[in-house]
């Protein structure tokens, strides 16, 4: 055997000159410092009010029933007053395609607001990471626990975090469970651990993905498995709105006594950065802003409310890091030269785009029947001879009522000369039922003879007849008739 020996993954290997070199720098584990001001504070709003929507939209009631509900098995999603079908996969198309623009839109604008506001990810760890604070103790507390040999208050620190973290993650698990599920039934089951076997997975599995991600992966998911992160400068320009620091004015930075005025910074070649790091320890993925844009940043603006308020206790003026595009900072401009460049010609077209989709969206909405229908060719028998010399092709036709009441429904042919429905021509589909009819088409001799034998083309007409709830409303379909040879 040879006496060298492969080095594994991420071990340290000798270099030309028998020198251990390390290969990779061990990930340090981040304590981010909890932090208050007007980001922060907005930061906060947005995670009430998502985390109200999440958790409550599900206990909602509407018409008797749930206000949102994805019921798969039935196949019909439930939206307040609107009854979806599979057939109106159009719709999450649409609101994907808004949703894009909008992403575009805002990084234009000011960055990775997404990011640093309303990503699940920055949420439930904003969340996780108030827990742990709240448990724990503030930064220096945990690094002391951590630091720290086991004894009983570590034991019972760290057990009732975890405790906490994973009630919380299998809270949001069976929330999650609840948009596809009656959540008053899968209450009901909880109560005796009665879940089904897909219903224990999902249950298991987000509030598991909730427990890990936020509770330890936190900045790795930012980092390393979001591909935003990566394609985010492809949306930036020198005019984008983005956390930045001040060189010109922070540098040469360093400690000061307080006593210094501002004024007297420039007699001792000092700039307003007193190199107090906190900017880096509130960061929660642990990067220097000072260091200019990166791609971890995720922009929650964290380090902005921390500098003011160190700018404060110093009496220096706020803004040392700030909202600022890459021209503004380079050439010294005011915030109101720096948002007279936001209407260029990207973010005008982004904004054009975006209004049209909406239009068409609501227009859609708006203007779409209260019920689709879905023609089926008979493939057991295309055609067949009955009395008279009759041709009869038979047909199935779904009707899906999108309506919270029953109506009934008459069906007709156009297209062909003498066709006529030849079985039950008028049918009541009950409240958002989607049922299957047979309905058979016929033609006389003389007019199949005229049309001579293939495939011709037909046309069904089913109407929604008028009631207490509204007029009349039709929809077309188009399928074929065909004769026989």
């Amino acid at each position: 055997m040879s006496d060298t020996h492969a080095a594994a993954p991420g071990a340290q290997a000798p270099d030309a000159a028998g020198e251990i070199v390390s290969l990779y720098a061990a990930q340090r584990k981040i304590y981010a410092r909890a932090v208050s001001g007007w980001f922060a504070t907005w930061r906060w709003v947005l995670v009430w009010g998502t985390q109200i929507l999440f958790y409550g939209l599900p206990w909602v009631q509407w018409n008797g029933r749930q206000a949102v509900l994805f019921d798969l098995g039935a196949r019909r999603f439930y939206i307040g007053g609107l009854v979806l079908y599979p057939q109106d996969f159009i719709y999450l198309t649409g609101l994907l395609i808004l949703s894009a623009y909008g992403l575009f839109l805002f990084t234009a604008v000011a960055g990775r607001l997404w990011c640093g506001y309303a990503c699940p990810q920055t949420v439930y760890t904003e969340i996780y990471m108030w827990f742990e604070n709240r448990i724990e103790g503030d930064r220096a507390k945990r690094m002391k626990l951590d630091a720290g040999p086991w004894n009983g208050e570590k034991l019972l620190r760290k057990g009732g975090k975890q405790a906490v973290w994973i009630a919380f993650g299998l809270w949001t698990g069976f929330t999650f469970v609840g948009y596809f599920t009656p959540i008053r039934t899968l209450a009901a089951e909880a109560m005796t651990l009665g879940f089904g076997p897909w219903e224990w997975f999902w249950i298991l599995f987000y509030g598991f993905a909730t427990y890990g991600n936020a509770g330890y992966m936190r900045e790795q998911v930012c980092k390393y498995m979001c591909p935003y992160a990566r394609f985010q400068s492809a949306m930036f320009d020198h005019d984008t709105m983005i956390i930045s620091y001040d060189t010109a004015r922070g540098e040469p930075r360093g400690s000061r006594p307080k006593s210094m005025g501002h004024e007297a910074l420039k007699s001792a070649g000092k700039g307003d950065c007193i190199d107090c790091t906190l900017c880096v320890q509130v960061c929660p993925t642990g990067i220097d802003i000072r260091k200019g844009l990166q791609y971890e940043c995720i922009g929650c603006a964290a380090c902005i409310d921390v500098c003011d308020s160190v700018m404060d206790k110093m009496n220096y003026p706020r803004g040392l890091i700030r909202y600022a595009t890459q021209n503004g900072i380079a050439q010294g401009w005011t915030k109101e030269q720096m948002l007279r460049r936001v209407l260029r010609p990207r973010v005008l077209i982004y904004t054009a785009i975006m209004i049209l989709i909406v239009a068409a969206f609501g227009a859609s909405l708006l203007l779409r029947t209260p019920f689709r229908v879905d023609v089926v060719r008979d493939r057991g028998a295309l055609a067949r001879l009955v009395e008279d010399g009759r041709i009869e092709n038979v047909y199935r036709l779904q009707l899906m009522n999108a309506n919270e009441r029953p109506h009934r429904f008459r069906i007709q042919v156009e297209g062909l000369s003498d066709a006529v429905v030849a079985s039950k021509n008028e049918v009541e589909v009950g409240s958002t039922e989607a049922r299957w009819v047979p309905v058979a088409v016929q033609v006389p001799p003389a007019t199949a003879g005229a049309l001579g034998p293939g495939a011709h083309p037909l046309r069904f007409t089913i109407t929604r007849l008028p009631d207490g709830s509204g007029g009349e409303v039709s929809v077309h379909e188009k399928s074929t008739f065909v004769v026989p040879r």
